[in-house]
């Protein structure tokens, strides 16, 4: 009897500790920061994440911010991480697209005004080669029966419904690159622009002009070389000290303890050895900004620890999987030196086929070109001009041209990289034919495009129509 109790005690035991510590790492607010009570928070994944969440797949508060809160709630942590995006990008589909009365019949069948109609995660059988899930058809419930687009448009008859978002077609959200008045507007254009040149960053010269710059802390004058305000407890580096020297940071009256000196959430400052991206952000605000949304620093940006390419999914070098992502991963400490992180960087993690030919593709040509001085600024093709563009930034400060630090912005899907990058260089037509060969992009676009996108004469030709039918109703009211 004695030992029949003794296992049911034992049993309850067990049971209560398991129940204990999967509870506990279910609602534990800091739960995936600790490997042991992730492991249990893994448990409850109801399927594999896609591409673009995994990463914070176990800070399950950031989406699920109310546990009763239902597709309210997840509606607006949506709008949280991407509806600055979206706005940006001018969303075609907007929420009050769908509340509109013309389009009840339509929201009737699917109720686009909320973002998990579409993008339901956890569903791998459902998710796109970017990361994106939609289901196939998704087009098909709202454009089909007597609102089907091959009566609007012949040039569509006999189109599959799950073919409207192939490469250089139709994007939901953003259509900057492809839609009917852009495309006119480039027609007919060369493969190649005569003038082929990236914009320059200009935050240099601005920089005097922004108010929320702190010029009383970096007054914008050449520091000597021995200015260094590093305490006296630090030991010198002189390697480390010649580096910070030769920088536009020394040029720019930025010492020692602008970097290394931050205030943390409230707490004093003090000198640390190691400054992360907070300390960046002081004067590079949005790009830093940029970075933590993207799959380089969206885990910093949710308290968790940094990226590394051990955790990735694309695949990496072996001797960088235990890399740690952060601003100086890629800039090098106290020398932040732009063209490391431009090419060396990235191709130091990256081992997939596209990284890999880089270094053999009209591309890397250009830029070596360019780092050698026998080519114009902005000649050369590094993997930053790319994955990195410059855009048109506007804040309190004005106007100016910075480094989308998200590497993933352009590539959900890659025909957003075409008016901010490719047609810095090439013709629309090129431009949306090359992105649309997987075989010349895994090539890095050694070669030309072997598949064509008919969109240009698409649009063409029913600009063409339209024309010569408004000429007959002008020819058949006209006076005899």
């Amino acid at each position: 009897m004695a030992g029949r109790s003794a296992y049911w005690i034992a049993w309850g035991v067990l049971t209560v500790t398991i129940g204990g510590y999967l509870t506990l790492g279910l609602v534990a607010g800091r739960a995936a920061s600790y490997p042991l009570l992730a492991n249990a928070r893994a448990l409850f994944l109801p399927g594999k994440t896609s591409h673009g969440h995994y990463q914070i797949e176990l800070k399950c508060e950031t989406c699920h911010t109310n546990a009763f809160g239902g597709r309210d709630a997840l509606q607006d942590a949506c709008m949280k991480c991407h509806g600055a995006e979206l706005k940006e990008a001018d969303d075609k589909y907007p929420k009050s697209k769908f509340t509109d009365p013309r389009n009840a019949d339509r929201t009737a069948k699917l109720d686009a005004t909320y973002c998990i109609t579409c993008h339901v995660e956890h569903q791998p059988e459902i998710t796109r080669t970017m990361g994106v899930t939609v289901a196939g058809d998704i087009c098909f419930h709202c454009h089909s029966g007597e609102t089907d687009i091959a009566k609007e448009r012949p040039s569509h008859a006999g189109m599959k419904f799950d073919t409207c978002a192939n490469a250089g077609c139709h994007n939901f959200h953003d259509d900057r690159a492809l839609y009917e008045d852009f495309l006119l507007r480039h027609l007919h254009e060369a493969a190649t622009r005569s003038e082929a040149v990236l914009r320059a960053r200009d935050y240099a010269s601005r920089v005097s002009e922004m108010e929320s710059y702190a010029a009383a802390k970096y007054p914008l004058k050449p520091l000597a070389r021995d200015a260094h305000d590093a305490p006296a407890s630090v030991k010198f580096d002189a390697k480390l000290h010649d580096d910070w020297f030769t920088t536009a940071h020394a040029k720019a009256g930025v010492n020692c303890s602008a970097c290394h000196i931050v205030a943390d959430a409230g707490r004093p400052a003090r000198w640390t050895d190691r400054p992360d991206h907070k300390a960046c952000a002081q004067c590079h605000g949005p790009e830093v900004k940029g970075f933590l949304a993207g799959k380089h620093g969206m885990r910093l940006d949710q308290g968790l620890s940094p990226m590394t390419p051990a955790m990735a999914r694309a695949p990496m070098k072996t001797d960088a999987r235990n890399k740690t992502l952060d601003c100086n991963s890629c800039h090098s400490a106290h020398r932040f030196d732009t063209r490391q992180a431009a090419v060396d960087a990235c191709v130091g993690c990256h081992d997939d086929a596209h990284t890999r030919a880089y270094r053999s593709s009209p591309h890397f040509a250009l830029w070596r070109k360019e780092i050698a001085g026998e080519a114009p600024a902005g000649s050369g093709v590094s993997c930053a001009s790319c994955h990195l563009p410059r855009v048109d930034h506007r804040d309190d400060d004005g106007k100016r041209i910075l480094v989308q630090h998200n590497q993933n912005d352009d590539l959900r899907p890659n025909e957003k990289m075409i008016r901010p990058v490719c047609m810095s260089c090439h013709g629309l037509g090129f431009s949306i034919d090359a992105l649309a060969d997987t075989a010349l992009v895994a090539r890095n676009f050694k070669g030309r495009p072997q598949v064509h996108v008919r969109s240009l004469e698409m649009a063409e030709a029913r600009q063409k129509e339209q024309e010569e039918n408004k000429r007959r109703r002008e020819n058949a009211g006209a006076p005899k």
